[in-house]
Protein backbone atom coordinates (compact mmCIF):
# COMPACT_ATOMS: atom_id res chain seq x y z
CA UNK A 1 0.00 0.00 0.00
CA UNK A 2 1.31 3.48 -0.96
CA UNK A 3 0.37 6.47 1.21
CA UNK A 4 -0.15 10.03 -0.01
CA UNK A 5 3.56 10.96 0.17
CA UNK A 6 4.67 7.91 -1.73
CA UNK A 7 6.04 5.88 1.20
CA UNK A 8 5.19 2.21 1.15
CA UNK A 9 3.32 1.00 4.25
CA UNK A 10 2.42 -2.45 5.49
CA UNK A 11 -1.17 -3.52 5.02
CA UNK A 12 -2.70 -3.77 8.52
CA UNK A 13 -3.62 -7.27 9.61
CA UNK A 14 -7.29 -8.11 9.17
CA UNK A 15 -9.07 -7.78 12.51
CA UNK A 16 -12.13 -9.58 13.74
CA UNK A 17 -15.23 -7.46 14.25
CA UNK A 18 -17.23 -10.24 15.93
CA UNK A 19 -15.18 -11.07 19.01
CA UNK A 20 -18.09 -10.57 21.39
CA UNK A 21 -20.44 -12.61 19.24
CA UNK A 22 -17.87 -15.38 18.84
CA UNK A 23 -17.21 -15.46 22.60
CA UNK A 24 -20.94 -15.76 23.24
CA UNK A 25 -21.28 -18.60 20.75
CA UNK A 26 -18.47 -20.43 22.50
CA UNK A 27 -20.17 -20.09 25.87
CA UNK A 28 -23.48 -21.31 24.46
CA UNK A 29 -21.93 -24.57 23.26
CA UNK A 30 -21.74 -25.76 26.86
CA UNK A 31 -25.50 -25.49 27.20
CA UNK A 32 -26.40 -28.12 24.60
CA UNK A 33 -26.59 -30.86 27.23
CA UNK A 34 -28.24 -28.68 29.87
CA UNK A 35 -31.05 -26.74 28.19
CA UNK A 36 -33.87 -27.92 26.00
CA UNK A 37 -33.97 -25.18 23.41
CA UNK A 38 -34.23 -22.02 25.47
CA UNK A 39 -35.55 -23.73 28.59
CA UNK A 40 -33.20 -24.55 31.48
CA UNK A 41 -34.59 -27.19 33.88
CA UNK A 42 -35.21 -25.72 37.31
CA UNK A 43 -32.87 -28.15 39.04
CA UNK A 44 -29.95 -27.39 36.69
CA UNK A 45 -29.82 -23.60 37.01
CA UNK A 46 -26.61 -23.58 39.08
CA UNK A 47 -24.91 -25.83 36.53
CA UNK A 48 -26.12 -23.51 33.77
CA UNK A 49 -24.70 -20.41 35.48
CA UNK A 50 -21.36 -22.14 35.92
CA UNK A 51 -21.38 -22.92 32.21
CA UNK A 52 -22.36 -19.44 31.03
CA UNK A 53 -20.49 -17.11 33.41
CA UNK A 54 -16.72 -16.72 33.47
CA UNK A 55 -14.51 -15.06 36.12
CA UNK A 56 -14.42 -11.27 35.93
CA UNK A 57 -17.74 -10.98 34.07
CA UNK A 58 -19.96 -7.97 34.54
CA UNK A 59 -23.23 -9.45 35.77
CA UNK A 60 -26.40 -7.37 35.88
CA UNK A 61 -28.72 -8.87 38.49
CA UNK A 62 -32.29 -7.58 38.55
CA UNK A 63 -33.22 -6.43 42.00
CA UNK A 64 -34.69 -2.97 42.31
CA UNK A 65 -36.33 -1.83 45.52
CA UNK A 66 -39.41 -3.98 44.85
CA UNK A 67 -38.99 -6.75 42.28
CA UNK A 68 -36.22 -9.28 42.86
CA UNK A 69 -34.81 -12.02 40.61
CA UNK A 70 -34.63 -14.00 43.85
CA UNK A 71 -34.36 -17.48 42.32
CA UNK A 72 -31.39 -16.44 40.17
CA UNK A 73 -29.67 -14.55 42.98
CA UNK A 74 -29.96 -17.63 45.20
CA UNK A 75 -28.57 -19.79 42.38
CA UNK A 76 -25.62 -17.44 41.82
CA UNK A 77 -24.84 -17.78 45.51
CA UNK A 78 -24.48 -21.55 45.01
CA UNK A 79 -21.95 -21.57 42.16
CA UNK A 80 -18.44 -22.81 42.90
CA UNK A 81 -16.13 -19.95 44.00
CA UNK A 82 -13.24 -21.92 42.50
CA UNK A 83 -14.93 -21.80 39.11
CA UNK A 84 -16.74 -18.43 39.20
CA UNK A 85 -15.00 -15.54 40.97
CA UNK A 86 -14.19 -11.80 40.86
CA UNK A 87 -17.51 -10.89 39.26
CA UNK A 88 -18.34 -7.22 38.83
CA UNK A 89 -21.96 -6.99 39.98
CA UNK A 90 -24.32 -4.31 38.67
CA UNK A 91 -27.44 -4.07 40.85
CA UNK A 92 -30.04 -1.38 41.18
CA UNK A 93 -30.70 -2.47 44.74
CA UNK A 94 -28.70 -4.56 47.19
CA UNK A 95 -31.72 -5.93 48.99
CA UNK A 96 -31.22 -9.59 49.81
CA UNK A 97 -28.65 -11.39 52.01
CA UNK A 98 -27.27 -13.41 49.09
CA UNK A 99 -26.52 -10.16 47.25
CA UNK A 100 -23.69 -9.70 49.75
CA UNK A 101 -23.03 -13.39 50.50
CA UNK A 102 -21.49 -13.72 47.03
CA UNK A 103 -18.86 -11.16 48.06
CA UNK A 104 -18.13 -13.01 51.31
CA UNK A 105 -17.52 -16.17 49.24
CA UNK A 106 -15.35 -14.44 46.64
CA UNK A 107 -17.80 -15.11 43.80
CA UNK A 108 -18.11 -11.35 43.33
CA UNK A 109 -15.52 -8.65 43.97
CA UNK A 110 -16.83 -5.25 42.82
CA UNK A 111 -20.25 -3.62 42.82
CA UNK A 112 -22.00 -0.66 41.21
CA UNK A 113 -25.43 0.00 42.71
CA UNK A 114 -28.11 2.62 43.39
CA UNK A 115 -29.83 1.58 46.61
CA UNK A 116 -29.06 -0.69 49.56
CA UNK A 117 -31.73 0.05 52.14
CA UNK A 118 -32.25 -3.41 53.67
CA UNK A 119 -28.52 -4.21 53.51
CA UNK A 120 -27.19 -0.69 54.20
CA UNK A 121 -25.58 -1.53 57.55
CA UNK A 122 -23.99 -4.74 56.31
CA UNK A 123 -22.48 -3.25 53.15
CA UNK A 124 -21.03 -0.38 55.17
CA UNK A 125 -19.28 -2.91 57.42
CA UNK A 126 -18.10 -5.04 54.48
CA UNK A 127 -16.61 -1.97 52.82
CA UNK A 128 -14.79 -1.15 56.01
CA UNK A 129 -13.53 -4.76 56.20
CA UNK A 130 -12.37 -4.70 52.56
CA UNK A 131 -14.73 -7.48 51.46
CA UNK A 132 -16.40 -5.38 48.77
CA UNK A 133 -14.75 -3.14 46.20
CA UNK A 134 -16.92 -0.14 45.48
CA UNK A 135 -17.56 1.11 41.98
CA UNK A 136 -19.97 4.01 42.45
CA UNK A 137 -23.24 4.76 44.21
CA UNK A 138 -25.57 5.75 41.39
CA UNK A 139 -29.02 7.03 40.78
CA UNK A 140 -31.27 4.60 38.90
CA UNK A 141 -31.10 6.50 35.60
CA UNK A 142 -27.38 6.98 35.92
CA UNK A 143 -26.84 3.25 36.40
CA UNK A 144 -29.20 2.34 33.55
CA UNK A 145 -27.44 4.82 31.26
CA UNK A 146 -24.01 3.38 31.98
CA UNK A 147 -25.25 -0.07 30.94
CA UNK A 148 -25.19 1.30 27.40
CA UNK A 149 -21.80 2.99 27.66
CA UNK A 150 -19.07 1.74 29.98
CA UNK A 151 -20.83 -0.83 32.20
CA UNK A 152 -22.18 -3.09 29.45
CA UNK A 153 -23.13 -6.43 31.07
CA UNK A 154 -21.69 -9.74 29.99
CA UNK A 155 -24.67 -11.50 31.59
CA UNK A 156 -28.10 -10.27 32.68
CA UNK A 157 -30.21 -12.18 35.21
CA UNK A 158 -33.81 -10.93 35.17
CA UNK A 159 -37.32 -11.90 36.29
CA UNK A 160 -40.69 -12.13 34.54
CA UNK A 161 -44.14 -13.54 35.24
CA UNK A 162 -44.44 -15.94 32.30
CA UNK A 163 -42.55 -17.18 29.25
CA UNK A 164 -43.29 -19.38 26.28
CA UNK A 165 -40.95 -21.91 24.71
CA UNK A 166 -39.60 -19.29 22.32
CA UNK A 167 -38.41 -17.14 25.22
CA UNK A 168 -41.02 -14.40 24.82
CA UNK A 169 -41.65 -12.79 28.21
CA UNK A 170 -44.76 -11.44 29.91
CA UNK A 171 -43.84 -9.18 32.80
CA UNK A 172 -47.37 -8.26 33.90
CA UNK A 173 -47.76 -5.22 36.17
CA UNK A 174 -44.14 -5.42 37.31
CA UNK A 175 -42.19 -4.78 34.13
CA UNK A 176 -40.03 -2.25 36.02
CA UNK A 177 -36.39 -2.28 34.84
CA UNK A 178 -36.44 -5.62 32.99
CA UNK A 179 -36.49 -4.24 29.39
CA UNK A 180 -33.58 -1.90 30.09
CA UNK A 181 -31.34 -4.61 31.55
CA UNK A 182 -32.21 -7.02 28.75
CA UNK A 183 -31.69 -4.57 25.89
CA UNK A 184 -28.29 -3.37 27.13
CA UNK A 185 -27.09 -6.97 27.32
CA UNK A 186 -28.78 -8.60 24.33
CA UNK A 187 -27.66 -6.06 21.75
CA UNK A 188 -24.00 -6.26 22.76
CA UNK A 189 -23.91 -10.04 22.52
CA UNK A 190 -24.27 -10.67 26.23
CA UNK A 191 -26.23 -13.57 27.69
CA UNK A 192 -29.72 -13.00 29.07
CA UNK A 193 -31.32 -15.47 31.47
CA UNK A 194 -34.86 -14.91 32.77
CA UNK A 195 -36.44 -16.64 35.72
CA UNK A 196 -40.20 -16.98 35.25
CA UNK A 197 -43.07 -18.05 37.46
CA UNK A 198 -44.50 -20.33 34.80
CA UNK A 199 -44.02 -21.59 31.25
CA UNK A 200 -47.15 -21.28 29.07
CA UNK A 201 -48.18 -21.94 25.49
CA UNK A 202 -49.72 -18.50 24.95
CA UNK A 203 -48.86 -15.25 26.70
CA UNK A 204 -51.43 -12.56 27.65
CA UNK A 205 -49.14 -10.11 25.82
CA UNK A 206 -45.48 -10.05 24.78
CA UNK A 207 -43.56 -7.51 26.84
CA UNK A 208 -40.05 -8.59 25.78
CA UNK A 209 -39.48 -10.55 22.54
CA UNK A 210 -37.85 -13.96 22.68
CA UNK A 211 -35.15 -12.88 20.23
CA UNK A 212 -33.68 -10.80 23.08
CA UNK A 213 -33.66 -13.74 25.50
CA UNK A 214 -31.19 -16.62 25.52
CA UNK A 215 -32.66 -18.81 28.26
CA UNK A 216 -35.64 -19.03 30.59
CA UNK A 217 -35.95 -21.09 33.74
CA UNK A 218 -39.07 -21.75 35.80
CA UNK A 219 -38.27 -20.69 39.36
CA UNK A 220 -38.97 -22.96 42.34
CA UNK A 221 -41.21 -20.19 43.67
CA UNK A 222 -42.42 -16.80 42.35
CA UNK A 223 -39.97 -13.91 42.39
CA UNK A 224 -39.96 -11.74 45.49
CA UNK A 225 -42.04 -8.57 45.33
CA UNK A 226 -42.05 -6.10 48.21
CA UNK A 227 -45.07 -3.88 49.07
CA UNK A 228 -42.65 -1.02 49.39
CA UNK A 229 -45.06 1.88 48.90
CA UNK A 230 -47.85 0.70 51.19
CA UNK A 231 -48.36 2.82 54.31
CA UNK A 232 -51.02 2.03 56.90
CA UNK A 233 -52.97 5.23 57.64
CA UNK A 234 -53.27 4.10 61.28
CA UNK A 235 -49.66 5.18 61.79
CA UNK A 236 -49.99 8.68 60.36
CA UNK A 237 -49.52 11.19 63.17
CA UNK A 238 -51.04 14.61 63.80
CA UNK A 239 -47.61 16.11 63.15
CA UNK A 240 -47.47 14.50 59.71
CA UNK A 241 -50.97 15.81 59.00
CA UNK A 242 -49.76 19.33 59.90
CA UNK A 243 -46.86 18.92 57.48
CA UNK A 244 -49.29 17.76 54.79
CA UNK A 245 -51.60 20.73 55.31
CA UNK A 246 -48.65 23.12 54.96
CA UNK A 247 -47.52 21.41 51.74
CA UNK A 248 -50.99 21.59 50.18
CA UNK A 249 -51.68 25.20 51.19
CA UNK A 250 -48.18 26.68 51.12
CA UNK A 251 -46.76 24.88 48.06
CA UNK A 252 -49.26 22.97 45.92
CA UNK A 253 -51.91 25.71 45.95
CA UNK A 254 -49.46 28.62 45.91
CA UNK A 255 -47.51 27.33 42.90
CA UNK A 256 -50.36 25.55 41.05
CA UNK A 257 -48.62 22.18 41.09
CA UNK A 258 -50.43 19.92 38.63
CA UNK A 259 -47.86 17.16 37.95
CA UNK A 260 -45.72 15.59 40.63
CA UNK A 261 -43.84 12.69 42.14
CA UNK A 262 -44.11 11.56 45.76
CA UNK A 263 -41.42 9.55 47.48
CA UNK A 264 -42.07 6.85 50.07
CA UNK A 265 -43.25 7.71 53.57
CA UNK A 266 -45.99 8.63 55.98
CA UNK A 267 -45.53 12.32 55.19
CA UNK A 268 -46.46 11.75 51.56
CA UNK A 269 -49.23 9.30 52.50
CA UNK A 270 -50.73 12.03 54.71
CA UNK A 271 -50.76 14.50 51.81
CA UNK A 272 -52.47 11.98 49.53
CA UNK A 273 -55.17 11.29 52.14
CA UNK A 274 -55.73 15.02 52.77
CA UNK A 275 -56.50 15.87 49.14
CA UNK A 276 -60.15 14.67 49.23
CA UNK A 277 -60.77 16.45 52.57
CA UNK A 278 -58.55 19.44 53.28
CA UNK A 279 -57.81 19.96 49.58
CA UNK A 280 -61.54 19.86 48.86
CA UNK A 281 -62.17 22.46 51.58
CA UNK A 282 -59.69 24.74 49.78
CA UNK A 283 -61.50 24.21 46.47
CA UNK A 284 -58.40 22.78 44.78
CA UNK A 285 -59.79 19.72 42.96
CA UNK A 286 -59.04 20.09 39.26
CA UNK A 287 -56.38 22.71 39.97
CA UNK A 288 -53.55 20.69 41.56
CA UNK A 289 -52.16 17.12 41.73
CA UNK A 290 -53.70 15.83 38.49
CA UNK A 291 -50.81 13.95 36.87
CA UNK A 292 -48.45 11.64 38.76
CA UNK A 293 -45.21 9.74 38.21
CA UNK A 294 -45.61 7.37 41.11
CA UNK A 295 -46.11 3.79 42.14
CA UNK A 296 -49.77 2.85 42.68
CA UNK A 297 -49.83 3.96 46.33
CA UNK A 298 -52.89 2.53 48.12
CA UNK A 299 -53.20 5.89 49.91
CA UNK A 300 -53.97 7.48 46.52
CA UNK A 301 -57.19 5.45 46.21
CA UNK A 302 -59.45 8.07 47.87
CA UNK A 303 -58.01 10.85 45.68
CA UNK A 304 -58.53 8.72 42.57
CA UNK A 305 -62.07 7.76 43.56
CA UNK A 306 -63.05 11.37 44.33
CA UNK A 307 -61.85 12.66 40.96
CA UNK A 308 -58.55 14.33 41.84
CA UNK A 309 -56.23 12.15 39.76
CA UNK A 310 -56.25 12.03 35.96
CA UNK A 311 -53.17 9.89 35.23
CA UNK A 312 -50.48 7.85 36.98
CA UNK A 313 -47.42 6.36 35.31
CA UNK A 314 -45.72 3.84 37.57
CA UNK A 315 -42.14 2.79 38.28
CA UNK A 316 -43.37 -0.61 39.40
CA UNK A 317 -46.41 -2.36 40.79
CA UNK A 318 -47.60 -2.67 44.36
CA UNK A 319 -48.71 -5.92 45.96
CA UNK A 320 -52.49 -6.05 46.25
CA UNK A 321 -53.21 -3.19 43.84
CA UNK A 322 -53.42 -5.35 40.71
CA UNK A 323 -57.22 -5.69 40.54
CA UNK A 324 -57.77 -2.04 41.42
CA UNK A 325 -55.41 -0.87 38.67
CA UNK A 326 -57.04 -3.26 36.19
CA UNK A 327 -60.41 -1.66 36.95
CA UNK A 328 -59.15 1.92 36.47
CA UNK A 329 -57.63 2.03 32.95
CA UNK A 330 -58.59 5.70 32.57
CA UNK A 331 -56.01 6.51 35.27
CA UNK A 332 -53.26 3.88 34.91
CA UNK A 333 -51.25 2.67 31.91
CA UNK A 334 -52.62 -0.81 31.18
CA UNK A 335 -52.42 -3.34 28.38
CA UNK A 336 -55.23 -5.09 26.52
CA UNK A 337 -54.94 -7.92 29.03
CA UNK A 338 -55.86 -5.42 31.77
CA UNK A 339 -52.61 -5.55 33.71
CA UNK A 340 -50.51 -2.48 34.30
CA UNK A 341 -47.41 -1.68 32.26
CA UNK A 342 -44.85 -0.17 34.60
CA UNK A 343 -41.43 0.96 33.46
CA UNK A 344 -38.86 2.13 35.98
CA UNK A 345 -36.62 3.81 33.40
CA UNK A 346 -39.38 5.78 31.68
CA UNK A 347 -41.04 6.73 34.96
CA UNK A 348 -37.70 7.99 36.26
CA UNK A 349 -37.45 10.13 33.13
CA UNK A 350 -41.00 11.37 33.64
CA UNK A 351 -40.14 12.19 37.24
CA UNK A 352 -37.07 14.06 36.11
CA UNK A 353 -38.38 16.08 33.16
CA UNK A 354 -42.16 15.92 32.96
CA UNK A 355 -43.38 16.75 36.47
CA UNK A 356 -43.60 20.12 38.21
CA UNK A 357 -42.52 18.86 41.61
CA UNK A 358 -40.67 16.16 43.51
CA UNK A 359 -41.43 15.74 47.20
CA UNK A 360 -39.41 13.44 49.41
CA UNK A 361 -37.68 13.10 52.74
CA UNK A 362 -34.20 12.29 53.98
CA UNK A 363 -32.23 10.90 56.91
CA UNK A 364 -30.00 13.93 57.29
CA UNK A 365 -29.86 17.53 56.04
CA UNK A 366 -27.18 20.13 56.63
CA UNK A 367 -27.65 23.81 57.36
CA UNK A 368 -27.58 24.70 53.65
CA UNK A 369 -30.17 22.16 52.54
CA UNK A 370 -27.81 19.43 51.26
CA UNK A 371 -29.22 16.02 52.18
CA UNK A 372 -28.19 12.37 52.16
CA UNK A 373 -29.41 8.94 53.17
CA UNK A 374 -25.77 7.91 53.63
CA UNK A 375 -25.08 8.34 57.33
CA UNK A 376 -22.51 7.06 59.80
CA UNK A 377 -22.35 3.26 59.54
CA UNK A 378 -25.19 3.18 57.01
CA UNK A 379 -24.74 3.16 53.22
CA UNK A 380 -28.33 3.26 51.99
CA UNK A 381 -27.66 4.72 48.55
CA UNK A 382 -30.01 6.97 46.66
CA UNK A 383 -32.41 5.09 44.38
CA UNK A 384 -34.12 7.58 42.10
CA UNK A 385 -34.30 10.59 44.43
CA UNK A 386 -31.41 12.51 42.81
CA UNK A 387 -32.95 11.96 39.34
CA UNK A 388 -36.19 13.55 40.43
CA UNK A 389 -34.82 15.79 43.17
CA UNK A 390 -32.98 18.24 40.98
CA UNK A 391 -33.73 20.95 38.46
CA UNK A 392 -33.22 19.40 34.99
CA UNK A 393 -31.69 22.24 33.06
CA UNK A 394 -32.53 20.59 29.76
CA UNK A 395 -36.26 21.16 30.34
CA UNK A 396 -37.91 23.55 27.89
CA UNK A 397 -41.69 23.11 28.34
CA UNK A 398 -43.51 25.54 30.62
CA UNK A 399 -46.19 25.02 33.25
CA UNK A 400 -47.63 27.47 35.78
CA UNK A 401 -45.62 25.88 38.61
CA UNK A 402 -42.36 25.93 36.64
CA UNK A 403 -42.84 29.56 35.66
CA UNK A 404 -43.81 30.45 39.23
CA UNK A 405 -40.25 29.66 40.31
CA UNK A 406 -38.83 32.53 38.24
CA UNK A 407 -37.21 35.17 40.47
CA UNK A 408 -36.12 37.53 37.71
CA UNK A 409 -37.78 39.37 34.84
CA UNK A 410 -34.66 39.20 32.66
CA UNK A 411 -35.36 38.18 29.03
CA UNK A 412 -33.42 34.92 29.45
CA UNK A 413 -34.88 34.04 32.86
CA UNK A 414 -36.11 30.49 33.15
CA UNK A 415 -38.37 28.58 35.50
CA UNK A 416 -37.31 25.64 37.60
CA UNK A 417 -38.65 22.43 39.03
CA UNK A 418 -39.91 22.42 42.61
CA UNK A 419 -37.82 20.14 44.82
CA UNK A 420 -39.38 19.81 48.27
CA UNK A 421 -37.86 18.14 51.32
CA UNK A 422 -40.39 17.35 54.06
CA UNK A 423 -38.80 16.34 57.36
CA UNK A 424 -39.51 16.10 61.03
CA UNK A 425 -36.64 17.81 62.82
CA UNK A 426 -35.87 14.77 64.98
CA UNK A 427 -35.80 11.07 64.18
CA UNK A 428 -36.86 8.32 66.57
CA UNK A 429 -34.37 8.27 69.42
CA UNK A 430 -34.12 12.06 69.56
CA UNK A 431 -31.53 12.18 66.77
CA UNK A 432 -31.56 15.53 64.95
CA UNK A 433 -32.20 15.35 61.21
CA UNK A 434 -30.88 18.85 60.51
CA UNK A 435 -27.16 18.99 61.31
CA UNK A 436 -24.27 21.34 60.72
CA UNK A 437 -22.31 18.85 58.59
CA UNK A 438 -23.39 15.65 56.82
CA UNK A 439 -22.06 12.28 57.99
CA UNK A 440 -21.74 11.50 54.27
CA UNK A 441 -18.53 13.53 54.14
CA UNK A 442 -16.70 11.13 56.46
CA UNK A 443 -18.41 8.05 54.99
CA UNK A 444 -17.32 9.01 51.48
CA UNK A 445 -13.77 9.63 52.65
CA UNK A 446 -13.57 6.31 54.52
CA UNK A 447 -15.04 4.41 51.56
CA UNK A 448 -12.55 6.15 49.26
CA UNK A 449 -15.31 7.54 47.05
CA UNK A 450 -14.23 10.24 44.62
CA UNK A 451 -17.02 12.58 45.78
CA UNK A 452 -19.18 12.92 48.87
CA UNK A 453 -22.36 10.80 48.49
CA UNK A 454 -24.90 13.62 48.61
CA UNK A 455 -28.43 12.59 47.70
CA UNK A 456 -29.92 16.01 46.85
CA UNK A 457 -27.77 19.13 46.68
CA UNK A 458 -29.01 22.18 48.54
CA UNK A 459 -28.95 24.44 45.48
CA UNK A 460 -31.57 22.17 43.88
CA UNK A 461 -33.91 22.31 46.89
CA UNK A 462 -36.63 24.93 46.50
CA UNK A 463 -38.59 24.28 49.71
CA UNK A 464 -37.89 22.74 53.12
CA UNK A 465 -40.93 21.85 55.23
CA UNK A 466 -40.72 20.96 58.93
CA UNK A 467 -43.23 21.07 61.77
CA UNK A 468 -42.02 24.64 62.34
CA UNK A 469 -42.94 25.95 58.90
CA UNK A 470 -41.81 26.29 55.28
CA UNK A 471 -38.50 27.72 54.08
CA UNK A 472 -38.87 29.01 50.50
CA UNK A 473 -35.21 28.52 49.64
CA UNK A 474 -35.64 29.47 45.98
CA UNK A 475 -36.21 33.04 47.15
CA UNK A 476 -32.91 33.31 49.02
CA UNK A 477 -30.22 35.44 47.41
CA UNK A 478 -27.03 34.06 48.99
CA UNK A 479 -25.68 31.17 51.06
CA UNK A 480 -25.99 33.05 54.35
CA UNK A 481 -29.65 33.79 53.74
CA UNK A 482 -30.18 30.14 52.78
CA UNK A 483 -28.55 29.04 56.05
CA UNK A 484 -30.75 31.45 58.02
CA UNK A 485 -33.87 30.15 56.30
CA UNK A 486 -33.03 26.52 57.11
CA UNK A 487 -32.20 27.45 60.72
CA UNK A 488 -35.54 29.25 61.09
CA UNK A 489 -37.47 25.98 60.53
CA UNK A 490 -34.94 23.64 62.18
CA UNK A 491 -36.62 23.67 65.60
CA UNK A 492 -34.46 22.86 68.61
CA UNK A 493 -31.77 21.08 66.63
CA UNK A 494 -28.23 22.47 67.00
CA UNK A 495 -28.76 24.31 63.70
CA UNK A 496 -32.15 25.65 64.78
CA UNK A 497 -30.84 26.95 68.09
CA UNK A 498 -28.52 29.25 66.15
CA UNK A 499 -31.34 31.18 64.48
CA UNK A 500 -31.88 34.84 65.30
CA UNK A 501 -35.59 35.54 66.05
CA UNK A 502 -35.32 39.10 64.71
CA UNK A 503 -33.78 37.83 61.50
CA UNK A 504 -36.50 35.17 61.23
CA UNK A 505 -39.16 37.89 61.46
CA UNK A 506 -37.44 39.70 58.60
CA UNK A 507 -37.43 36.50 56.53
CA UNK A 508 -41.16 36.08 57.22
CA UNK A 509 -41.83 39.59 56.01
CA UNK A 510 -39.88 38.86 52.81
CA UNK A 511 -41.88 35.67 52.23
CA UNK A 512 -38.84 33.42 52.61
CA UNK A 513 -40.28 31.82 55.76
CA UNK A 514 -43.92 30.92 56.42
CA UNK A 515 -45.17 29.51 59.71
CA UNK A 516 -48.53 27.66 59.81
CA UNK A 517 -50.32 30.78 61.05
CA UNK A 518 -48.91 32.71 58.08
CA UNK A 519 -50.71 30.22 55.84
CA UNK A 520 -53.98 30.42 57.75
CA UNK A 521 -53.44 26.98 59.31
CA UNK A 522 -54.24 26.33 62.95
CA UNK A 523 -52.04 23.65 64.47
CA UNK A 524 -55.00 22.39 66.48
CA UNK A 525 -56.82 21.56 63.22
CA UNK A 526 -54.17 18.98 62.27
CA UNK A 527 -56.06 15.91 63.45
CA UNK A 528 -56.49 12.39 62.11
CA UNK A 529 -60.16 13.16 61.54
CA UNK A 530 -59.01 15.03 58.40
CA UNK A 531 -57.73 11.87 56.72
CA UNK A 532 -59.96 10.50 53.96
CA UNK A 533 -59.09 6.98 55.18
CA UNK A 534 -57.79 6.19 58.65
CA UNK A 535 -56.92 2.52 58.14
CA UNK A 536 -56.09 -0.01 55.43
CA UNK A 537 -59.59 -1.42 55.88
CA UNK A 538 -61.05 1.96 54.90
CA UNK A 539 -58.78 2.04 51.82
CA UNK A 540 -60.31 -1.29 50.81
CA UNK A 541 -63.78 0.21 51.27
CA UNK A 542 -62.87 3.23 49.12
CA UNK A 543 -61.70 0.82 46.39
CA UNK A 544 -64.99 -1.05 46.36
CA UNK A 545 -63.20 -4.17 47.54
CA UNK A 546 -60.73 -4.16 44.64
CA UNK A 547 -57.65 -3.45 46.79
CA UNK A 548 -56.34 -6.70 48.29
CA UNK A 549 -53.70 -5.69 50.85
CA UNK A 550 -50.96 -8.11 51.96
CA UNK A 551 -51.73 -10.05 55.14
CA UNK A 552 -49.37 -7.99 57.28
CA UNK A 553 -51.50 -4.90 56.61
CA UNK A 554 -54.77 -6.57 57.55
CA UNK A 555 -56.03 -5.71 61.03
CA UNK A 556 -59.62 -6.90 60.64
Amino acid sequence: MINVVGVKQEVPARRSWTKRRDAKAERLTGMKDIASGKVIPTGRIVEALESLIVPGDRVSLEGNNQKQASFLSAALNQVSPEQIYDLHMIMSSISRPEHLDIFEKGIAKKVDFAYAGPQSLRIAQMLEDGKVKMGEIHTYLELYSRLFVDLIPSVALVAADKADNEGNLYTGPNTEETPTLVEATAFRDGIVIAQVNELVDELPRVDIPGSWIDFVCVADKPYELEPLFTRDPRHITDLQILLGMMVIKGIYERHEVQSLNHGIGYNTAAIELLLPTYGEQLGLRGKICKHWASNPHPTLIPAIESGWVESIHCFGGEVGMEDYVRARPDVFFTGKDGSMRSNRTLSQLAGQYAVDLFLGSTLQMDQYGNSSTVTSGRLAGFGGAPNMGHDPRGRRHSTPAWLNMMTSDEPLARGRKLVVQVIETFQTGNTPVIVESLDAIDVGRNAELATTPVMIYGDDVTHVVTEEGIAYLYKTTNMEERREAVAAVAGVTPVGLQHDPKRTDQLRQKGIIAFPEDLGIRRTDAKRSLLAAKSVEELVEWSGGLYNPPAKFRSW
